[in-house]
């Protein structure tokens, strides 16, 4: 009976938002009115099992989506045959993944993770400051044999239709005379989101992208020329500009991806830039992801966001999404559309594989106990990683912290388990078989004043972000 409310919910659905997405816009009004009363009933209204205010952003970010949309069809940025694409996967996958991740539930005990992302080259064409890419030409790399196995596994037995691919610079993956275009190809019920430098999406590469319909690129992007060429290099702010005249040319939607640093925030604090992204530049969407400086106590002191200036971001998100519509998450201050941190291979969460084939909790966690390589020898799967030590006490923190009380969950504008409860992560989630990912990782454990510095982080953050929970999330009265 559940299954047959799904299919029709995903009828229902994808039957609305085609003909707001393909209608004129003369026409179009009458179908989203009718869209938006019915899924703020389904989202909000109807459902009691989250605090009000937390599925009142999840709606606001689903209608920002669908308004940035609008504006870039309406422009011509966007073809309506990819459109079409992206509706089909991604209407259809919420229902289908919640449906077929039941049969992974009766193998393994659990529902599978929603998604992955991948990152099957360190190699990237950049120096970018700071950056854990490599140029060199021995830059380690996944076999194209060992990514395809693991999207077979991921789109079959977890009924995944979402994956992230990240780096070093996905475009100049090759093994065998394979790339990632040969992944896409084969795996076309799939969305694929790229993180990318863009320097490599040329005319003809935008034209396969368009073909393929079910890529889009999200473009690093530091803040305008001065910021992004500062630490990119020369000349790189025009090349961006360049792949999203190529993208825009053939109807690839993409997004912009930027790091939020002591540098940059005064900049991510004015709607100037959000303006030139979406109005000009024609993005999509953005993602944001704080500087988190792994073992690098110094980047932490003079690069990573204080606590007041975070929530700053925050109140600028919230303005951002409702009043302007744009399609903003923020890896942390968006923990609401998420319920809280979504590391460690949870239902409605992910896992993350690097070029080394290391299987660690998120991109932002660099200690891992599981390598696929190593499973794959032992005719073992992906899955099997699910349940490492690491993995399983990742999850257990996050039952604790809120989704077993999605109700009246613990702060989520303090969702990740090692950014915000660095402690907790070191005393209550770490294992003594995890290993670091690298030298920093291995510093993080190692170095008081970077232990001290991310404590008096959290303690703060804590102080500034607790009030506003209870007050306006838990609707808590001030005592």
């Amino acid at each position: 009976m559940k299954e047959q409310i799904n299919k029709t919910k995903e009828r229902m659905y994808t039957f609305l938002i085609k003909k707001i997405v393909f209608s004129p816009p003369i026409i179009r009004n009458q179908f989203l009115k009718q869209f938006e009363k019915k899924f703020h009933s389904d989202l909000v209204e109807n459902n009691k099992n989250f605090p009000k205010q937390v599925q009142e952003k999840k709606y606001e970010y689903m209608m920002a989506m669908l308004y940035s949309t609008l504006n870039n069809l309406d422009k011509g940025n966007i073809s309506k045959k990819v459109a079409e694409r992206v509706i089909n996967t991604l209407v259809k996958y919420g229902f289908i993944q919640r449906d077929l991740g039941k049969k992974f539930k009766e193998k393994y005990g659990v529902l599978p993770p929603s998604f992955i992302v991948l990152s099957p080259t360190q190699k990237c064409n950049l120096h970018c400051i700071g950056c854990y890419a490599s140029s060199t030409i021995n830059a380690p790399a996944l076999s194209y044999e060992i990514v395809d196995k693991i999207c077979d596994e991921v789109y079959n037995e977890w009924s995944n239709r979402f994956m992230t691919i990240s780096g070093g610079e996905p475009f100049m993956y090759k093994d065998n005379g394979k790339t990632l275009f040969d992944i896409w190809k084969k795996y076309d019920e799939m969305f694929f989101l790229v993180y990318t430098n863009g320097t490599l999406i040329n005319k003809e590469n935008a034209k396969k992208l368009s073909e393929l319909g079910n890529v889009t690129p999200a473009i690093s992007i530091e803040g305008f020329e001065k910021e992004t060429d500062e630490r990119r290099g020369k000349g790189i702010f025009k090349k961006i500009l360049e792949a999203a005249d190529n993208l825009k040319e053939v109807g690839v939607p993409f997004g912009a991806s930027i790091t939020v640093t002591k540098k940059n925030i005064d900049i991510l604090l004015d709607d100037k830039f959000y303006d030139f992204i979406f109005q000009e530049l024609g993005a999509s969407y953005m993602w944001m992801f704080q500087l988190m400086p792994i073992g690098q106590a110094k980047d932490a002191e003079e690069l990573m966001i204080t606590a007041e200036q975070r929530v700053k971001l925050y109140r600028k998100w919230e303005y951002l999404l409702k009043e302007k519509k744009y399609c903003i998450a923020d890896f942390w201050n968006s923990g609401v559309l998420s319920n809280g941190c979504i590391a460690y291979g949870r239902n409605g969460g992910y896992l993350y594989i690097d070029w080394n084939g290391n299987i660690m909790p998120c991109v932002f966690v660099p200690y891992y106990e599981d390598n696929i390589k190593e499973l794959y020898k032992q005719n073992k799967k992906l899955a099997d990683a699910l349940f490492s030590e690491l993995f399983v006490r990742g999850r257990k923190w996050q039952q604790e912290y809120g989704l077993n009380n999605t109700k009246k969950p613990k702060n989520w504008l303090m969702p990740c388990s090692i950014r915000d409860h660095w402690i907790d992560f070191r005393d209550k989630i770490l294992t003594k078989n995890s290993k670091p990912e690298d030298e920093h990782a291995k510093q993080a454990l190692e170095s008081e004043e970077y232990n001290r510095t991310l404590k008096e982080f959290d303690e703060e953050l804590n102080k500034k972000t607790e009030p506003i929970w209870k007050k306006e999330y838990l609707e808590e009265k001030d005592e």
